[in-house]
């Protein structure tokens, strides 16, 4: 699990660069654009991120995005104006979107809750998926999506954009090299100053929102004026707090330059609401450790630490996110802010060859289309994404019910715990976006 790799040869597996087409890790999906034909993309969900990431897509040559997807009326319109898309193609069911054809892949920014179900039915309708984070609403339905890239050859990006930003390849292949010595420690953080939430009130929907389609498969609870429409992260029912929402960045990160691609086996956290005296059930503080024994032996075992406070601004290194990597050569400060540092033994710092650089969405959209047409590999596959994404959800599991957990990688579930074991999948509702096997 911790086999050290060189700089080299780390760069040219891990690069956004082009990659011949034999490292790609499956075929092309069946109808999928030729190497040099035109690929043709939905978006579904028409956020603000939405518009975004679309916007990402249709800047590269050869690349049209052709439908804007979303059950609000005056969200899919704006998105279909900005994109410049025609009214026939600004649809509000997402089965229009893959039952077309000439469709290769799709975008889903929907709310958590959809985005593993969105995503299953992508694949199984043979689109390939840019899915945004996280990955799932919950353990069960990552490893559901995992299974259906597997299952239809269908490629699934993560957005975890740090994994194709230039500066972060460079940073975890110097500790893949042995920059710091053996990483056996690493600390992430998300700290920054959130707003409450306030108290809302249950209501009707709002008129032009089909929130009967937004609720989609999770079970129906009432519309509330502060639940819907940016708010839905803070609810169990729908998101993942900002463990999900944020601090998935830092986590993913952090756990890439650790080195550990697998499970934790034991998780322990401590928090809750500290600050904010309002609505959102999702914790506002907290600390969480997760424990990776490898084979048990003494050099093997890995600890990664999260910290969250949202109601702060000050944060190590001036920096509201970001990682420290502990090793026993030094230490690695790492952001996706933009900023690196690296001491050796006895703090002395160390003269870098890399060049600081922000979180690089373009490059991210542009490793997916080239994977697509088989020109490289994918920097963040449904795997990596559900590894990462899982973290958010076993913190937030301990961190609610208040206790340790032993968790078992392979059969993904918590040991002689009902009630854990509970949150490690949810409920459905019988409705007609509910995918295989959930």
């Amino acid at each position: 699990m911790f086999e050290r790799t060189n700089r080299r040869e780390f760069l040219e597996c891990t690069s956004a660069g082009v990659i011949a087409a034999t490292a790609l890790r499956g075929a092309r999906a069946s109808g999928a654009a030729s190497a040099n034909g035109k690929l043709v993309v939905g978006l579904i969900g028409c956020g603000g991120r939405g518009t975004h990431d679309a916007g990402l897509f249709k800047n590269l040559t050869n690349v049209e995005v052709a439908y804007v997807c979303d059950v609000d009326e005056s969200r899919r319109e704006a998105a279909a104006k900005s994109l410049g898309i025609g009214s026939s193609r600004s649809v509000h069911d997402l089965r229009r979107v893959l039952d077309d054809k000439a469709v290769d892949a799709v975008i889903v920014t929907t709310p958590d809750h959809w985005h593993s179900p969105a995503s299953i039915l992508a694949c199984d309708a043979g689109k390939h998926v840019y899915v945004e984070k996280p990955i799932s609403h919950n353990i069960r339905e990552g490893r559901l999506l995992v299974e259906a890239s597997a299952r239809n050859n269908t490629l699934v990006q993560h957005g975890t954009q740090c994994r194709s930003t230039g500066m972060m390849i460079e940073a975890v292949a110097l500790l893949r090299d042995g920059i710091i010595g053996d990483v056996k420690v690493a600390k992430c953080w998300n700290i920054q100053r959130r707003g409450s939430i306030g108290r809302g009130q249950d209501t009707d929907p709002p008129k032009g929102l089909d929130y009967d389609s937004w609720i989609g498969p999770a079970p129906m609870i009432p519309y509330r004026t502060n639940r819907v429409h940016n708010r839905w992260t803070w609810w169990y029912h729908f998101g993942a707090g900002d463990m999900g929402n944020d601090g998935v960045h830092d986590l993913d990160y952090t756990r890439w330059g650790l080195g550990v691609d697998t499970h934790p086996s034991r998780v322990s956290a401590n928090g809750g609401k500290f600050q904010f005296d309002d609505d959102q059930e999702f914790p506002d503080t907290q600390q969480v450790t997760f424990e990776y024994p490898g084979d048990g032996n003494v050099g093997s075992q890995r600890l990664l630490i999260y910290e969250q406070r949202l109601w702060s601004t000050n944060y190590p290194h001036n920096c509201d996110s970001g990682a420290e990597f502990y090793g026993s050569k030094g230490q690695m400060f790492l952001s996706r802010r933009g900023k690196i540092e690296v001491q050796s033994e006895r703090n002395t710092p160390v003269k870098l060859d890399v060049t600081p650089g922000g979180q690089d969405d373009g490059a991210h959209v542009a490793n997916f289309c080239a994977a697509i047409r088989g020109d490289a590999r994918l920097n963040a596959d449904a795997l990596t994404g559900h590894l990462s994404t899982s973290l958010c959800h076993l913190g937030n599991i301990a961190t609610r019910l208040g206790r340790s957990l032993a968790f078992d990688p392979q059969t993904e579930q918590v040991a002689d715990d009902d009630e854990a074991n509970a949150l490690v999948h949810r409920d459905y509702r019988d409705h007609w976006g509910t995918p295989r096997g959930v």
